[in-house]
Order: structure tokens, then sequence, then C-alpha cells
């Protein structure tokens, strides 16, 4: 069985500067600060801490009140009904495995739960914590980094976000099992929660248990995910539905990756498949006519795609079907239209035999300047670390905004949501785990709707998203990508969004937007003007 991993959403924090919230914490309970069992009984009792703050966005002066703690989900096949049974068999069935998963949400002071809706915000990874969204996108304050450059050391500087989509929707950001203050206990824990099935198992537990518990059940309901939170988004919008009986007003996907075979990352594991070819010429072109390696520059961006894009499906595809046949002359001809649309040399591409992987195109570009360039952002660009390598050693973006995300997070849930410090824990210092470093014990293996058995391969939930639209055929879905995503490249996302298999006339339900951006398209502002915009309306027009 062959397994692709894709490494997908992440990025790091930065360090705070003033915030106009002013913020009380709501005092634990006597017994939460005794923790009288210890580490163990904090880290399987729910915990949570409230504030009061407020952001300016839009022109609007939004009163909020912050929610930070944790919620307790089991592993897959948990039944609350054997707990302390008698029945050692139906014990020893029963996974004893949970996490406690870390949360912080957002309610707008004065809005009827009924009539408000409600998004839930997460990343990828997988095993990333909700940080890039939360600090960079969504959250009522957000970092300022540098737009396609390192962002310098501290100090950071936290503002009120003006798109946080906290006009239109409250938001609860869920950092994976395993990240951010939420921790692991119980026999088997990693294999309980690594993997494509438990997680989005946890997910979806997370999110009708935190309904239960907020009161929000009659709340239109959204979910936003990115990179592998698009995975995740498309079982977790099937299980609400067919498990837990919840229907979902609408999915918001950012940076999508539903079929693995379709990644650009690790293609060559995969040969006599050439689709991940085609469909990331398109974000190879538009990162060459960014960084002018064009040898003729056209003027417009979208024009010139839209020409990448008919090649790419047409003659392209058709050079990629001929594989060892193709002719002297159809080869020439084919390389030298990649020249034109990619700026790396003709021989370097009949060496290739037309096939560039993503890190070899991200190595190669800027290659004669001793750069690479982004893989999740490419845009940005760094000294190579190897002049020699075939594929970059490291991620110019993720390395030029990491230390803003990480310090600026750290700062303001500790200083201003007053989390992170409880006595309970230990002597009162909790880390923040960005990552739980699970991409190799991640086990990338899914069951689709209605198979009795996990697939062989690669995961692929194009089935589970389909089927959460059959279901609900009102269920509408907003796609949105980056022109210059390396890692989830955009034309991959319009590929698989027209092939869903689901009837025609549902085809309606989706809709699609590009930015000039990357990955994280919030990194540029501008994209993220786009973006909040794009968010409050999908949402104003998906409930009554």
């Amino acid at each position: 069985m062959r397994t692709k991993i894709l490494t997908c959403s992440l990025l790091a924090a930065g360090l705070l500067a003033a915030t106009s919230l002013t913020v009380h914490a709501e005092a634990p309970s006597s017994e939460t600060v005794k923790a009288p069992e210890g580490v163990s009984h904090f880290l399987t009792t729910p915990q949570k801490v409230v504030s009061d703050g407020a952001a300016t966005i839009r022109g609007q002066h939004i009163p909020y009140q912050a929610v930070t703690g944790t919620l307790i989900v089991h592993a897959q096949g948990w039944d609350d009904s054997d707990t302390g049974s008698k029945d050692e068999k139906a014990d020893k069935k029963n996974p004893d495995a949970v996490a406690s998963v870390f949360y912080v949400a957002y309610f707008k002071k004065g809005a009827h739960p009924e009539n408000r809706p409600i998004t839930f915000v997460y990343n990828g990874g997988p095993g990333s914590s909700s940080v890039w969204m939360h600090m960079g996108a969504f959250g009522p304050h957000r970092i300022v980094t540098a737009d396609d450059t390192h962002t310098p050391a501290a100090p950071y500087h936290l503002i009120d976000n003006n798109d946080s989509p906290l006009d239109a929707t409250d938001l609860v950001f869920i950092d994976a099992p395993g990240t951010g203050f939420g921790r692991l206990v119980g026999k088997d824990k990693e294999k309980a929660f690594y993997g494509t099935d438990p997680d989005a198992a946890a997910f979806t537990d997370f999110i009708a248990q935190f309904l239960t518990r907020f009161n929000r059940f009659n709340s239109p309901k959204y979910l936003f995910g990115e990179s592998y939170g698009t995975t995740r988004s498309a079982i977790i919008a099937n299980q609400l539905a067919s498990e837990k009986g919840i229907d979902l007003n609408g999915v918001m996907l950012l940076s999508q990756i539903l079929d693995y075979d379709n990644s650009i990352d690790s293609v060559k594991s995969n040969p006599s498949v050439d689709q991940p070819y085609v469909l990331a010429l398109p974000s190879f072109a538009a990162t060459a006519w960014y960084h002018h390696k064009l040898p003729n520059q056209p003027k417009d961006l979208k024009p010139f795609l839209s020409e990448v894009e008919h090649f790419a499906l047409t003659d392209y595809t058709s050079a990629l079907q001929d594989g060892t046949s193709i002719s002297d002359e159809k080869l020439e001809q084919t390389a030298q239209k990649l020249h034109q649309y990619t700026g790396l040399p003709v021989e370097y591409l009949k060496k290739a035999d037309l096939r560039v992987s993503g890190g070899e195109f991200a190595k190669t570009l800027l290659g004669d300047d001793g750069m690479d360039t982004g893989r999740l952002d490419s845009r940005f660009s760094g000294p190579a670390i190897d002049p020699l390598g075939q594929t970059p050693d490291y991620d110019p973006q993720f390395a030029a905004m990491q230390s803003a995300y990480v310090s600026a997070f750290n700062d303001y849930v500790r200083n201003t949501l007053h989390y992170g410090t409880n006595p309970a824990f230990y002597d009162g210092y909790q880390e923040y785990k960005v990552s739980a470093h699970s991409i190799g014990k991640w086990a990338f293996v899914h069951k689709q709707p209605g198979s009795a058995h996990p697939a062989k391969g690669a995961p692929n939930v194009l089935p589970d998203l389909a089927s959460a639209m059959k279901q609900n055929p009102s269920l509408k879905i907003m796609l949105n990508q980056g022109y210059y995503d390396l890692g989830t490249p955009f034309f991959e996302g319009i590929y698989e969004m027209q092939h869903l298999p689901i009837p025609r006339k549902l085809a309606s339900n989706i809709e699609i937007h590009q930015y000039e951006s990357g990955h994280m398209v919030y990194a540029h502002a501008p994209a993220l003007a786009e973006l909040h915009d794009n968010v409050v309306n999908f949402i104003n027009k998906t409930h009554d």
C-alpha cells in the first residue's frame, strides 16, 4: 500500500503589543485549583476561563465574550454506557484514551444564539494548532507580519483585526488533539487520535459537545478548515449529519486537498499518474510570473493563467499521456511551451521528462541566484541551504512568519485571555504546542461512506463531502485558494470540486474564489480583506 504524506497547514506566531481588550478572568472553581488528583485530573476535566473584550471591525465596535478552555473527547469507538461496567470484555473493547482539546471561542455580546451563526475554525497539518487562522486571519486581533519577506524579530505588533468575520459569526478556534494546551492521556493515546478517521471523529465529537454545552444547537452552523483541515471538514460534514443528526449551513475550505493522489509533493513515488503535474502547472506559472522569470512577461496574471490552464488540460496532458512513446518533435514543442509558462530551462524540462515536482520547481526557479522559493507561499524566497540539492531544505515562508505567530499567541493567551498559568498544572506553566509533530505517526487511512473497510492507498474524501451534500441538498460549499500555493495548487482544488460525485444540479451549491496570495491567503493583507468579504457574504446568504 502506498501512502503519500502532505504537510500542509502551518506557520507560527508573534509577540503582542497593546490590545483594545478589557479583560477579566473568570475565577476557576476550587476543585480545579486544588486538583486533588493532580495533573491527570486536570487534563481529564474540562477547563474554562471567561474574559471580555472588544475590537473594531469594519468601523463597528464589537464587544465580545471570550471563552478559553478544553473539552474532553474520547477515542473513536468509545461507548459511555460501558464505563464502569462489570463486563470485563466490554471494558476491554472500550478505548480508554482521551484528549483534552483546547479551544478559544468568541461570542458577540447582545446577539441571540438562535439567529447568530457560529463557525468552527481549524488549521491542518495534520497535527497543527489553530494559531495561524486565529492570529493571522479570523481572530478579533491579528499579528502584523511582512508581506512577502522575513518578519524582523521582536517586538511584534498585535492590532484589531479589521477583517475578522466576528461581525457576522461567532468563532470557535479548535486546536487538534495533542496541540495547543490540549494533551492526550491513556493507553495507546497517539494511535487513538493520530489518523485521518480518529482525528475527524474527535473533531465531530468536540463540535457536537460544544453545541450542547453552549446551547448552540439552533444556531446556523459552519466549518472553516485550512489545508489538511479541508480533508477533515469533508469527513466531519458527513459525520455530523449521518452520526449526530446535525446539518450544517455551509462548509468553507481554504487551500484544499481532498484527494491525495493529486498532490504534487510526492508525485515521483507514483509513476504513471500524471494528473498532479497538470494541476500544478498554473501555480508554477503564477510563481514564475510573480518573480519575473518568464521569457515573455505577460502584463496581467489572470488572462495568462487562463491560457496556461487550457494548455495544461490539452497539449500538456496529451504529451504526458504519450509517455516514452512521445515523438522528438512533440517533446521539443512541449518543453518549449513549458519554458514559456514556467521559466524553467528547456533542457531541464526535457531531462525531467516534462514532469517537475513541487519541490523541484521551488528549488530550480531561482536556483541561479542561490535562492529557494516558498512552498506554502511562493511569493517568498530565501537563501538555499544546499544550492546543489534537488528540493529545498526549508520553507522560506514558514521561516519568515513562525516566530511572530508563536510569540504573539503565547503573549496574548496568557496575558489577555488568562489561560496557561493555572497552578493545578504542575507549577502553573503550560506549554502551548503549535504542532503535535505527528506526521510520522499519522495513519493516512480512511473508510469512505458506505464502505465496509478502509480504502487502500492515499486518502480520498471526495465521497464524504459528496455524501454530506446529497444528504443535505441545501448545504453550500465555498472554496478559497491562493494562486501562489505550491502545497495545494489552486487548479487542483478546482478539479476536485468539478469531480465531486454529485448530481450536476448540486454543483451550483459550490462557489470558488482565488486570491493573489499563497496557502495562507491571509498573509497578504489585500487578500485577507477579500477573504473577509467573501466569508461574510457566504454566511449572510446561507441562513435566514
